[in-house]
């Protein structure tokens, strides 16, 4: 079974509070009781210091062991929950205090626990007793023996602050937990409903409705990044669909044309409208000749899908191969009456395939050539650009629509213009000029306005 984000973030943040809440409680309150029973254990020693100070006192005045204000001691061991006993050196006792007040501490422990303000520090009840010299002028001349239970230092007031401090501990983890399940309903719903509302979105998209996009709101950079994806991947399938359906109509009308020439000439030639002759053969000739390049464009094309580039680099003087390819393009130009000018830097040695660099400026001077206006004019410039060179192929002929900008490395694609002209060709030159200069490490970019001319730039890492 599977468990919804949201449920799983709230019973995360709840399992982290509640272990936190009671893992720091229970180490707070170990150490908060050993430090205050460590407190009183130091109050009840300063305690037994008080009463050995009275005794040491009344010594030092009476010059005699036997004479002491019993009637304070007994108050002294009464008040503090001590038994006092005074021996003298022969260990024969002089005076005892009793115990009969442990009796009432009995009692008054019976009652707080019956209150439910015991301790377990009070329940462990263990009788202590220990014996301290009193001496006159550095010599011993008598014994006290001071004897308590582990509990007598626990007074109300000690007893009602643990209580207290337990308590606080308890209600301070409840409104942890309250407060913990409170602030991760809030971060689950923040988190979880821009992820829900992505997957509706994506679904769709699924079911073929690529208009649907994103709002990118939130504070959360991750799921702000994550729809502006989204977002981009529908506008990539969008522009693929649209080019899809573009390559079938084109493709369509490509092969449509041909094959309709071929079967009006063989009806004619079939009916006997028409005599075989070596003209109308031609026509046979053109017409198979444009099936059979449409037929190596498709299969250029299921090449480049699969298309990992093998490279074979040599070291190549591009300054020099541009120039020679400038010369054999150059008559080209001029019989068409356009210009091909070149501002080449000289000595530009770079690894390269000199085959596909070949084909990457044939495409892109081929390209320009077929959509010049009358006396047009065509400049190639070659230039260092730091670790980089730069290839500047810039025309003054049609120029590209803003709206068909974006897509013109898509392959098969040809804008309005081109597809109107009898020069459109097949629509994969550019696809397979930016394979080849992708290959290289290189990157390809195009800018153009419609009726003003396009300028194309090449940048290839240097490598030695």
């Amino acid at each position: 079974m599977k468990i919804s984000l949201k449920r799983k973030l709230i019973f995360s943040f709840i399992v982290v509070i509640l272990s936190s809440t009671i893992i720091s409680g229970i180490i707070s309150n170990y150490f908060i009781n050993k430090k205050f029973n460590d407190y009183l254990i130091s109050e009840q020693d300063t305690k037994i210091q008080n009463i050995i100070s009275i005794l040491q006192d009344s010594i030092k005045v009476n010059n005699d062991i036997r004479y002491f204000n019993k009637d304070e001691i007994t108050r002294y061991a009464e008040n503090q929950e001590l038994y006092i006993e005074i021996k003298d050196l022969a260990k024969n006792t002089i005076y005892s205090s009793g115990n009969s007040h442990f009796t009432r501490r009995d009692n008054m422990r019976r009652m707080m626990n019956s209150m439910g303000k015991n301790s377990p520090m009070m329940d462990a009840k263990k009788y202590i007793e220990k014996e301290y010299p009193l001496k006159y002028n550095n010599s011993v001349i008598g014994y006290a023996t001071i004897g308590y239970y582990s509990t007598s230092y626990f007074s109300l007031a000690s007893i009602n602050f643990l209580s207290t401090l337990n308590n606080s501990l308890i209600i301070s983890t409840l409104i942890a937990l309250l407060l913990g399940l409170v602030v991760s309903i809030i971060i689950s719903k923040e988190l979880s409903k821009p992820l829900v509302n992505i997957t509706a979105a994506t679904n769709k998209m699924r079911q073929g409705n690529l208009e649907i996009r994103l709002e990118e709101k939130g504070n959360t950079r991750e799921i702000s990044d994550l729809s502006k994806s989204v977002n981009y991947l529908a506008d990539t399938l969008k522009n693929q669909e649209m080019l899809r359906k573009r390559l079938t109509s084109d493709m369509a009308h490509e092969l449509r044309t041909p094959l309709t020439t071929l079967k009006t000439h063989v009806e004619a030639f079939m009916d006997g409208v028409w005599e075989v002759n070596s003209d109308r053969l031609q026509i046979f000739y053109e017409e198979i000749e444009r099936l059979n390049s449409m037929v190596d464009d498709l299969y250029k094309l299921s090449k480049l899908e699969e298309l990992n580039v093998n490279l074979n680099l040599s070291k190549l003087d591009i300054s020099q191969e541009l120039r020679k390819i400038v010369e054999t393009y150059t008559p080209i130009y001029e019989k068409d009456g356009h210009l091909l000018l070149a501002d080449i830097e000289d000595n530009i040695d770079i690894l390269v395939d000199k085959d596909k660099f070949k084909q990457i400026i044939y495409n892109l001077l081929s390209n320009a050539l077929k959509y010049l206006n009358s006396h047009g004019k065509v400049e190639l410039s070659l230039h260092r650009e730091d670790e980089n060179l730069s290839i500047i192929i810039k025309d003054n002929g049609i120029g590209i629509s803003k709206e068909d900008l974006p897509f013109i490395f898509e392959r098969f694609f040809r804008s309005d213009v081109s597809r109107n002209k009898s020069t459109g060709g097949s629509g994969i030159g550019l696809t397979i000029t930016k394979s080849f200069v992708e290959a290289h490490g290189g990157k390809i970019s195009v800018s153009s306005l419609l009726g003003e001319g396009t300028c194309f730039k090449i940048i290839l890492p240097i490598r030695n």
